[in-house]
C-alpha cells in the first residue's frame, strides 16, 4: 500500500468502508468501530464482544449487517484484508 498514493488509498479505503460510514451516519450505529475491534482481536467473538461491551449476539448482527451492506465476507480472507487495510488507512 505504501507505494499507492494518498489519493488512492483514500479511494481504496472508501470504496470499502463508505457503506459503513453511510450506514453508521444514518443509523447511529457503530459498525466500523465494531469491525475494527473484531478483526484486532482476529475475530474472537467473545473477546471483540467483551471489550465491546456487547451481548455476543448483538456482535453477531453487527458483523452481519456490515457484511450484508459491503457485500463482502468475512470468512473470505481477501475480504478480511481488504477490511483490514482499509481501517488501517483511516486510522489518525
Amino acid at each position: 500500500m505504501s507505494q499507492l498514493s494518498e489519493r488512492e488509498r483514500q479511494t481504496f479505503a472508501a470504496e470499502v468502508l463508505s457503506p459503513l460510514w453511510d450506514y453508521d451516519a444514518r443509523q447511529g450505529a457503530d459498525l466500523v468501530r465494531t469491525l475494527r475491534v473484531f478483526l484486532q482481536n482476529a475475530c474472537a467473538w467473545q473477546e471483540s464482544a467483551r471489550q465491546l461491551h456487547l451481548h455476543t449476539n448483538t456482535l453477531r448482527y453487527r458483523i452481519a449487517r456490515a457484511e450484508e451492506l459491503t457485500n463482502r465476507s468475512l470468512s473470505s480472507m481477501d475480504d478480511r484484508v481488504d477490511f483490514y487495510l482499509a481501517l488501517e488507512l483511516t486510522t489518525p
